[in-house]
């Protein structure tokens, strides 16, 4: 405890950063590059985390926890897996259409759980092939061949066929019975997925795809703040862990006189209010106690708790103020925060130190916690392990705080530019 009080928050920040770091080290398979899910045993790798990890390693050359060679070889690896790759129709291949299956076996690379081919998870793999290839932009014999494959990688994606014939892209793809039968319906982390789509030069979405989406929209005005509502955390965070949203405008932010980093600023203070509020008098909930996103939970039961029925989820996309909501907290989105609301993020993960210390390990955070559920201690249910998404994201979002490197790597990237002139964006760095 005193520890942590003498710590400054520059202190504070680069212990959880280096932590979370760790997970990249520690659940990875040097043969393919390929990263677990979950640090769970047997989980299969998710290919969203491998972009995770690719992003992330140009972080950890910079901090020193990695020198560039090794960072470069491990970004090689994947790349080179991602490359050579099985594409088809068959159920067991690792892609198709240059789109890649949701979760692949650790070893082989190939599907597993009879999962989709997903445009958002191999949109945020891309993102993580494209920053590796704008940071490693040396002569050396490996970087060059890691540029190479990236943008092979990244030109093989058919945008064309991920419509389905619809307006707008669809969420997914499977052998057995095709196109998923939705798609993108309201703000959600597809921003960065038509930014890529909309900048291919092989195949890209129509200009028109993504007026077409944001026309689903839903603007709210909740406790007094008006704002483009998504009710979990995470959609506020995604797309801007890779490009930098402050200052620039689409045609739905201009009518608004707002950008998306304002947005997300906004959205996180309607959680931490809900929080404060606490309409469902959950236990731990508080102005310093927030974060709801897709996390992991206590699984689906009904507890009766204190003579009140308490209803308990799984994994699960939690939100607010439209729910759902059970009493899980995930710890890792209000520090994923930091850069919409530093003080509050910062205060957020001093208040879990100090009230749920049996919840930080290794100062590494969970995928969330429920006081409510009685547990072993006062921070009660604990997911157990840790989850790569959560881990990459508390990298990333730390690093866009404290040099926003990722930020500025991106807007080196053509294909990013491209993509936002496209989407219709406008102002600031664009300018």
């Amino acid at each position: 405890m005193t520890e942590l009080h003498a710590e400054t928050d520059e202190q504070l920040l680069d212990r959880f950063q280096r932590a979370a770091f760790d997970y990249f080290l520690k659940y990875y398979n040097p043969e393919n590059g390929l990263v677990a899910d979950t640090s769970r045993p047997g989980a299969p790798v998710s290919i969203a985390v491998v972009g995770m990890a690719l992003s992330c390693y140009p972080i950890a050359v910079e901090r020193g926890w990695l020198t560039r060679v090794d960072a470069a070889e491990r970004a090689l690896s994947a790349l080179r897996f991602f490359w050579t790759s099985s594409q088809g129709e068959q159920s067991d291949a690792t892609g198709y259409k240059g789109f890649y299956y949701h979760f692949l076996d650790m070893n082989t690379g190939r599907r597993v759980w009879q999962c989709e081919v997903s445009l958002i998870d191999t949109t945020i793999l891309l993102a993580g092939v494209l920053t590796a290839s704008t940071y490693f932009d040396a002569n050396a014999t490996e970087e060059i061949e890691l540029r190479k494959h990236a943008q092979a990688i990244y030109h093989r994606v058919d945008w064309q066929w991920a419509r389905g014939g619809e307006a707008t892209a669809r969420q997914g793809w499977k052998p057995e019975g095709g196109f998923l039968h939705y798609g993108w319906d309201g703000y959600d982390e597809a921003i960065l997925l038509y930014v890529l789509g909309l900048a291919s030069p092989t195949h890209p979405l129509p200009e028109d795809s993504f007026i077409t989406w944001t026309r689903t929209y839903q603007w709210e005005n909740l406790y007094d703040i008006e704002f483009l509502y998504a009710g979990p955390l995470f959609i506020h965070h995604y797309s801007q862990a890779w490009i930098d949203f402050a200052g620039i405008q689409d045609c739905f932010m201009r009518e608004k006189k707002i950008d998306y980093f304002e947005n997300s600023r906004r959205a996180t203070l309607v959680q931490r209010e809900y929080a404060r509020r606490n309409p469902f008098d959950f236990a731990g909930y508080g102005k310093d106690c927030w974060g709801m996103s897709a996390s992991d939970g206590p699984g689906d039961r009904a507890v009766s708790i204190d003579n009140r029925n308490r209803e308990f989820l799984g994994y699960a996309a939690r939100g607010a103020p439209y729910g759902p909501d059970d009493g899980t907290i995930n710890p890792c989105t209000s520090l994923a925060s930091l850069p919409f609301t530093p003080a509050l993020a910062i205060t957020a993960l001093r208040h879990i130190c100090t009230s749920y210390p049996e919840v930080v390990q290794d100062s590494k955070l969970p995928s969330g916690f429920n006081p409510t559920l009685p547990g072993s201690g006062p921070a009660g249910w604990v997911s157990e392990g840790y989850f790569g998404l959560d881990q990459g994201m508390i990298v990333l979002m730390i690093e866009n705080f404290r040099s926003g490197l990722i930020w500025k790597l991106m807007r080196r990237c053509s294909y990013i530019e491209r993509g936002l002139c496209r989407a219709g964006f406008t102002g600031g760095w664009l300018s």
